[in-house]
């Protein structure tokens, strides 16, 4: 440091005495670059409080209350009727969205030990566990209920049920006191037992195409699986949670790309191969769900380490030099976007926290990915850049052109959780910057001189 305020400093002088800065009269080497914003090691402090920014915006946009939706006064528990609903704020407090952002807050209260955190998610699915009942008997006398209201007693989806549901297993796992098991447990059933299949039993749909399976449904389901065998403790959770990821890899993964297709039609031949950024996402999202809880000795956790591993691979070379990851991450001409971003900024940096994959070769591409999270959260704590809910296509215009809103729900869980392991990453691991570089190291790096070597010592 001492260098390189020197060097600015010689550099002024020059400047100001009007000779010319050149190779002989000036270590060019240590000349500040031109990302400085967006490059280097972030603190915990900074982190935190930009993360606390996204949560004090989403505690305003995500009431917990119930209502009358004719006049919108509050409704108590033992009033509920056809007319009451939740609150309508910015955003669904049961949607699928949601439920990754469940997850994100309870993972930054781990991080941070900040109670505001735990309060808002315990919170919110109280509220959700102790309305159901009340709900269920309108639903049974008049089927007319808010769909909000629907998904937490009668769902329909994966959608519906399993990122909430898998956030209310995490709740409980920590706090045995949670009144959540009835809902966890009609969730885990609709994943389970109703929830469309092909023949091998892997989740599909019948949309846009008949037994279309979607990469975004690995995400949607197969956690929930993984965690009712940490819950209960029955190990064909765990087996069926990992034959899950296997059947998605089988039909899904290009190992030459290292990239996860985002489609797959049962009759479609040849399989196109469209990698969005957020699909992309949800598969390793789920990898690291799933890894955090299969027993170590588990016959598949291998082959799952393994697929992670091709997979970090795959996505950290097609990181742009700003940080963010294309939205078609094979295309460099599709917008830079968000909530793509936050997920591998999460994933990589837990998984360099867990163990599963190198330090000093993904830390620095975590650390950009949370410089571009970062650039992306505005002063109101809103999340930009990030893509509207998907369908999915087969041509490159219908993913290149999706808008992109500050109230798309898609950002916000994955920003906060991104944040979340970041500070951890920052606590665990000894990042230091080296001759303008970002490095990690085994140890705490004993010096601020601008370049050095890997014993800590000044070499020029």
């Amino acid at each position: 440091m001492r260098k390189l305020i020197t060097m600015m400093t010689l550099l002024a002088t020059l400047t100001a005495s009007g000779q010319q800065v050149n190779d002989n009269n000036t270590p060019l080497h240590l000349m500040r670059p031109a990302n400085q914003q967006r490059y280097g090691i972030p603190t915990q402090e900074s982190v935190k409080q930009t993360i606390d920014r996204v949560l004090r915006y989403i505690e305003r946009e995500t009431p917990a209350q119930l209502v009358d939706k004719r006049t919108g006064r509050v409704t108590r528990l033992k009033d509920i009727d056809q007319y009451t609903q939740l609150k309508q704020g910015g955003f669904r407090l049961t949607s699928y969205e949601w439920g990754v952002t469940y997850s994100a807050v309870l993972a930054a209260y781990k991080a941070t030990g900040d109670n505001a955190y735990r309060d808002y998610v315990y919170k919110r699915h109280k509220l959700l566990s102790d309305m159901a009942p009340y709900f269920q008997k309108v639903y049974e006398q008049h089927k007319d209920i808010d769909v909000n209201v629907r998904r937490v007693i009668d769902p329909h989806a994966l959608d519906d049920a399993g990122a909430v549901c898998v956030s209310m297993i995490k709740a409980m796992l920590d706090d045995p006191t949670l009144p959540l098991r009835e809902r966890v447990d009609l969730y885990a059933d609709y994943i389970i037992n109703k929830e469309y299949r092909l023949a091998d039993g892997i989740f599909a749909r019948l949309r846009p195409q008949k037994n279309t399976v979607w990469l975004d449904d690995m995400f949607m389901g197969i956690p929930t699986v993984a965690y009712m065998g940490r819950l209960t403790g029955d190990a064909k959770y765990y087996d069926e949670a990992a034959r899950q990821v296997l059947l998605f890899a089988q039909r899904m993964f290009v190992a030459e790309d290292g990239l996860f297709r985002h489609g797959w039609v049962e009759a479609m031949q040849p399989h196109p191969a469209f990698y969005w950024g957020r699909a992309n996402g949800w598969a390793l999202l789920t990898m690291c769900e799933v890894l955090d809880v299969l027993p170590d000795d588990h016959a598949a956790r291998q082959q799952i380490l393994s697929l992670l591993r091709q997979h970090v691979a795959g996505l950290a070379r097609r990181q742009h030099h700003d940080g963010y990851w294309h939205q078609l991450l094979d295309r460099n001409d599709t917008y830079l976007e968000a909530s793509a971003t936050a997920i591998y900024t999460y994933c990589i940096a837990h998984a360099i926290n867990k163990g599963w994959i190198d330090d000093k070769a993904y830390g620095p591409v975590a650390l950009l990915g949370w410089q571009a999270v970062n650039q992306s959260v505005n002063d109101k704590g809103q999340v930009e850049n990030v893509c509207v809910g998907t369908g999915m296509g087969f041509d490159a215009a219908f993913y290149a052109y999706r808008p992109v809103h500050v109230m798309a729900a898609h950002g916000y869980g994955p920003a906060i959780w991104a944040g979340a392991e970041i500070i951890l990453l920052l606590q665990n691991r000894h990042p230091k910057m080296n001759d303008s570089a970002v490095h990690f190291y085994d140890q705490e790096v004993p010096t601020d001189e601008p370049i050095f070597n890997y014993e800590g010592k000044i070499r020029y």
